[in-house]
């Protein structure tokens, strides 16, 4: 049976990563590691892990049914997170339409068969830098909001040099 690995996520459009790439560039060149390529940046929502491929559309479906409450992230700090050792750029608060809309989602996937980590406690970032050197936590001179009002279910394809997220899109 042929897997692919998956999860959910808020998956930025141009409009977004260019507003996203003002205020993480600089920040991604203050942190030794690797960078993330912008193309991959997002913030998982739900991890699913690998998937059985002929179900996929069972995912689809519940992404179909997810009504999704527009709601902003403000972002106003990059943190160290040792056991990952990424950098990640992180909000305050998390706005109560993305807990929801996690809810949500850890419930349709949990549906679909697999148990997502629930005992995990989940925040919402941005990861920028991968094997990161430890650092102090930096502050952004300036708050950085994006907006966000739709998600994606997305593939994570191992390739030659790295991974690289898909959205895998379903014509309905």
């Amino acid at each position: 049976m042929s897997t692919r690995r998956l999860f959910f996520a808020l998956w930025p459009d141009h409009r977004q990563r260019d507003r996203m790439r003002d205020f993480i560039s600089p920040l991604a060149n203050l942190v030794e590691g690797r960078a993330i390529d912008r193309r991959n940046w997002h913030i998982t929502l739900v991890y699913i892990g690998e998937f059985p491929e002929d179900r996929i559309d069972e995912l689809h479906e519940a992404k179909q049914a997810v009504t999704v409450e527009p709601f902003r992230l403000r972002f106003d700090r990059l943190e160290f997170w040792p056991r990952p050792k990424i950098a990640a750029l992180v909000p305050p608060t998390m706005p109560p339409e993305l807990e929801r809309l996690v809810e949500d989602l850890r419930g349709r996937v949990f549906a679909a068969g697999v148990n997502p980590e629930h005992q995990r406690i989940y925040r919402p970032h941005v990861t920028i830098v991968r094997n990161a050197r430890p650092f102090e936590t930096q502050r952004l001179a300036q708050s950085a909001v994006v907006e966000w009002s739709n998600f994606e279910l997305v593939e994570s394809v191992s390739e030659t040099g790295g991974v690289t997220y898909r959205p895998l899109v379903k014509d309905f």
